[in-house]
């Protein structure tokens, strides 16, 4: 575990990340967001495919492909559709918003993977936070101040991303940031090539060339390389640690979405996002004091050393052979 590693690398994922919104909205804005979801994968399995052709990667166990698919369920499949399907009518300043509680959500599944107990003030924490977002919904909503479909896809997303961050960053131990995202994108073709297929049909892909760079920087970028560094950081610097890095995505993409669609940024979404981010800061200094229940047994937590254990500081065995991994894969 090399903590400032870490954080360097995960760094450069939440910039690329950073712009995934915006490039969805340009995106969706002329071609069907199914494509714009689907195909995007589609495109990265191919780099994927290379990838693992060229470094000779061997093939995951049978635990291994088990949690690769709740990674292809959260990052490949889960995020880019209900993004897609929620800015075809929201700004990604909106979406920059409610995704703004994703460190949390990243949080919490990195504790019921881990087997932590938090404090209560975490849960506390956690639930001002998503209130915080679901009544800035809510008051910018219908007259009556229901949710709106587009809302509750880009809550739909955020569950699912922090979902699939947490268990990347736990396979990413065993398999390498790069390795990772490559099997959960070959995992996912099954039902990306279809579905894709299916929307080129019905919608036959035509859009300007804004539309298309869009859609390339969602596929080459948001879908495959950032996830290189990203998933790379939180093996090598820790869920916990470096999903703090998270908290300055929503600035940035609120940044990208002023600058690049000059979509207006109101006072009360920055008010909104402030509060939202304190609160998230306070879930992980809550989730750093947790005291961690005993690892899960299992094939898995058995191939790699608990944090801070004998192998883990001494580098050997399977803390060693993942760390090289992660190195090899990011230089």
């Amino acid at each position: 575990m090399r903590p400032g590693a870490g954080v360097a690398l995960g760094t450069l994922g939440v910039l690329a990340f950073s712009m995934s919104l915006p490039a969805t909205r340009v995106a969706v804005h002329t071609l069907d967001p199914w494509f714009v979801a689907f195909g995007r994968a589609v495109g990265a399995a191919l780099l994927a495919w290379g990838y693992l052709r060229l470094t000779g990667a061997p093939r995951p166990t049978r635990d291994q492909w088990r949690g690769l698919s709740i990674v292809a369920l959260g990052v490949v499949v889960g995020f880019p559709l209900f993004t897609s399907l929620a800015l075809t009518t929201q700004t990604s300043a909106h979406g920059a918003v409610v995704v703004t509680v994703l460190p949390a959500m990243t949080a919490v599944f990195a504790v019921l993977r881990a087997g932590e107990r938090p404090p209560p003030l975490f849960w506390i924490a956690g639930a001002a936070g998503l209130a915080l977002v679901l009544a800035f919904l809510a008051a910018g909503g219908s007259m009556r101040g229901a949710l709106s479909f587009a809302d509750l896809f880009l809550l739909a997303a955020v569950v699912l991303c922090g979902l699939g961050y947490a268990e990347g960053g736990r396979l990413a131990r065993e398999l390498g940031g790069a390795r990772t995202i490559c099997w959960a994108l070959l995992l996912s073709l099954p039902v990306t090539v279809p579905v894709t297929a299916v929307a080129a049909a019905v919608h036959p892909p035509q859009g300007g060339a804004a539309a298309w760079a869009g859609f390339g920087y969602l596929t080459v970028v948001s879908m495959f390389l950032g996830f290189f560094a990203w998933y790379a950081g939180l093996a090598r610097g820790g869920i916990a640690k470096v999903g703090q890095i998270q908290l300055v995505q929503p600035v940035l993409t609120l940044f990208w979405s002023a600058v690049l669609l000059g979509e207006a940024v109101t006072p009360g979404s920055l008010v909104v996002a402030g509060a939202v981010l304190a609160c998230v800061v306070l879930i992980q200094r809550t989730r750093g004091g947790a005291t961690p229940a005993r690892a899960p047994g299992g094939p898995s937590s058995a191939d790699r050393p608990a944090p801070g254990g004998p192998s883990s500081a001494g580098r050997d065995g399977a803390g060693h052979a993942g760390d090289v991994r992660v190195a090899d894969e990011v230089s």
